[in-house]
């Protein structure tokens, strides 16, 4: 019984001693983010055709959750895949506003991460962006007296830019900070009833920074 508490002994003296083993790190991370959308649409000007005004069309900003997909194709460079649920959007022209939209716009980028087994893990990304338009509602009677429908264009292809940094917390968790520049522009925004069907009125440019905050876990 001696030796056996003995030698019970000695290997957990020798448990404790040991260096603790840190989970590998697989490719793949996926992060939860609360973002802050920023819109600059202070470009989006009338055509002229309808209201000759210099009143830029615009979209609010917005703060919503998102969700991302790292994989890490070497230990330098990933690809990224951002997504959410479809965004709605109040539009306003002269500062009334004449409808509303939605948009969902997932985001692939290609990152170079700079530290890649560092407590603090900067990267840079570029990439494509997809904006697909949807819920269309939106008529210049509150903004110009006329009932007039208006559609827009419900695709949207444009580059992103993006910058960020993990933050190593605990085996495989990390706290990201990120921001991201996205081209996203409804074109061939147009009358669709009465005399002026047709007509083209504007472009919806969008165009958000966007910023974020949030927790990430490496498979």
């Amino acid at each position: 019984m001696k030796k056996v508490m003995a030698l019970s002994a000695l290997i957990a003296t020798g448990l404790l001693a040991a260096p603790a083993v840190q989970a590998a790190e697989g490719p793949l991370m996926m992060r939860v983010r609360a973002l802050s959308m920023g819109v600059d649409n202070d470009n989006s000007h009338s055509a002229g055709q309808v209201v000759n005004s210099g009143n830029p069309l615009k979209a609010n900003d917005k703060i919503f959750p998102e969700i991302d997909f790292t994989y890490f194709i070497t230990p330098n460079i990933a690809a990224e895949l951002i997504l959410t649920y479809p965004q709605k959007h109040d539009i306003k022209f002269g500062g009334v506003k004449i409808g509303d939209v939605k948009h969902l716009p997932p985001t692939l980028t290609l990152q170079y991460h700079f530290l890649p087994e560092g407590t603090v893990r900067p990267y840079v990304g570029a990439g494509i962006n997809y904006t697909r338009f949807m819920s269309v509602h939106i008529n210049a009677q509150p903004a110009v007296g006329i009932n007039s429908p208006i559609d827009i264009d419900r695709n949207s292809f444009g580059l992103a830019g993006q910058a960020g940094v993990d933050f190593k917390v605990a085996d495989n968790w990390f706290v990201n900070l990120d921001a991201k520049y996205v081209k996203i522009e409804a074109k061939d925004v147009r009358i669709t009833g009465g005399a002026l069907a047709g007509t083209k009125v504007t472009d919806l440019k969008i165009d958000p920074w966007l910023l974020s905050v949030g927790v990430g876990y490496r498979f």
